[in-house]
């Protein structure tokens, strides 16, 4: 199969409309819940785990199934499965909106995340396709903006609808979104597809089974006990299975993650430095924006509004990263914004008291801001660079999954380092658990900066694929 088709109906601006739309929609619910989660909590009942499934929820079958979505868009055609994507999507915020109870709202969360996986990997495959070599740095890194005001908004968007209209409309808001995609996708973007090569149902199984097992295994160690044997089955079985899924990867003919791609350190230091800061970045996110309603008292809209210098940076910055990744490559870029997101967090750590001003944390949301800004244009740029154009939609799919995985196991170690250090009793108790809490997380994304030094600097990546891929990219490969 060819890996485009002609761009004879749409164009880069519509492309770059459309797909950065449609991973807006898929990245806000990443987080729109989380201002919501009070409401949440007293309309429909539930204890700390179940509101932790709230969001693992959606962010577990979104990573489990995102290569298994790039690999069929590459198969039966990108276009045909975005627009798949998107009704799922549509249809099940609108089952979520309509939830009568917890356990229904967290079945339909699960499902959103199915159409999200399909949805989400196309938007980088489809606008690379359409966007020319030279120009797809600026085009990244308004997709990156766009992507990374969704997630840090988030807050902000699900606590504005919670507190003036209800909470079940931070899951409307999507449908009016998709039903207007659908129509422009199919009339604005041109059918492409990849290598074509068979779906790999054994490796999306034993990853969707590992990763499920693990972030359950989380979820239930501080309700049942690290030690107990539901808790300790989830963790072992998923480590078990998720071995399997990379001895099976490594030897399979066409697996859905070939780990021979992780030879390349470009490849690997990306999506490792994105797993990080992910893991970091969620559950500081989904206790931090507790912390401001619960003890510091504030609206679900106040906490929101407070959150914006953090909020806001990615849709001023990205766009300048974007262009310094074109310049002097995506490396240097990427691990500034990590290093200043690990400082920010821990900042944030440091000043976080039961009656905490806001003028001593603006400090840390403004540098965690910048760092989340600096971060998000040229790391898709690396991933999608990284690989010759052929495996562009596996790179995206991994790197995309890789991500949410980073979320999941992000709130789920996070809510369980804050479950055995403070709790919901006091704004002291819940102070004592945010601490440690976000103190890991700004170790974490330290970690992941330290993860991104080991990109190759362009002229060395320049160099090796002179001499060993001679069919790579011809733009900057790996900055």
């Amino acid at each position: 199969m060819s890996q485009r088709t002609p761009q004879g109906r749409g164009g880069t601006a519509w492309a770059l409309a459309i797909t950065s739309v449609a991973g807006f929609m898929a990245a806000l619910d990443n987080l729109v819940v989380t201002t919501a989660l009070p409401s949440i909590r007293e309309d429909l009942g539930g204890a700390l785990h179940d509101l932790e499934w709230t969001v693992s929820a959606y962010t577990l079958t979104f990573a489990v199934l995102l290569m298994f979505g790039a690999a069929l868009g590459d198969r039966f055609g990108r276009r045909r499965l975005f627009i798949a994507g998107i009704t799922v999507f549509t249809a099940a915020s609108a089952a979520a909106a309509m939830a009568p109870g917890i356990d229904s709202l967290i079945a339909a969360r699960a499902v959103q995340g199915v159409g999200a996986a399909v949805m989400m990997p196309l938007t980088l495959t489809l606008l690379t396709a359409a966007v020319p070599a030279d120009r797809r740095g600026m085009a990244y890194g308004i997709w990156g903006a766009v992507n990374g005001l969704a997630v840090a908004s988030g807050p902000l968007v699900g606590g504005s609808l919670t507190e003036h209209i209800s909470w079940q409309w931070i899951f409307w808001l999507n449908v009016p979104l998709g039903l207007a995609l659908l129509p422009l996708a199919r009339l604005r973007l041109s059918e492409s597809y990849g290598t074509g090569a068979p779906l790999d149902l054994p490796g999306t199984l034993l990853a969707s089974g590992g990763l499920f097992g693990l972030v359950y295994g989380l979820v239930r160690g501080p309700v049942d006990g690290w030690t107990g044997p539901v808790v300790m089955t989830g963790l072992f079985a998923g480590a078990a299975l998720l071995a399997g899924f990379v001895l099976y990867s490594s030897r399979a003919a066409n697996p859905m993650l070939p780990m021979r791609l992780f030879r390349s350190r470009a490849f690997a230091g990306i999506n490792a430095a994105s797993l990080l800061m992910f893991l970091g970045m969620f559950g500081s996110i989904f206790l931090l924006s507790q912390y401001m309603q619960g003890v510091l008292g504030y609206s679900p809209t106040e906490a929101g509004l407070r959150m914006l210098p953090w909020t806001g940076m990615p849709m001023l910055v990205a766009p300048v990263a974007g262009i310094l990744s074109d310049r002097i490559g995506g490396r240097p870029v990427v691990a500034a914004g990590l290093f200043l997101q690990a400082a920010g967090l821990g900042q944030l750590a440091l000043v976080a008291t039961a009656d905490a001003s806001y003028a001593v944390q603006l400090p840390g949301l403004v540098i965690s801001g910048v760092g989340m800004a600096l971060f998000f244009a040229p790391a898709s740029s690396l991933v999608m660079s990284s690989v010759r154009a052929k495996e562009q939609g596996i790179a995206s799919g991994a790197n995309n999954a890789l991500r949410e995985v980073g979320g999941a196991l992000g709130i789920a170690v996070m809510a369980s380092i804050f479950a055995a250090r403070g709790g919901y009793e006091s704004g002291q108790a819940f102070v004592d658990g945010l601490r440690p809490a976000l103190v890991t997380g700004s170790a974490v994304v330290a970690l992941a900066g330290g993860a991104a030094l080991l990109i190759p600097t362009r002229r060395s990546a320049a160099r090796a694929a002179m001499r060993e891929e001679p069919q790579r990219l011809p733009e900057p490969a790996v900055h």
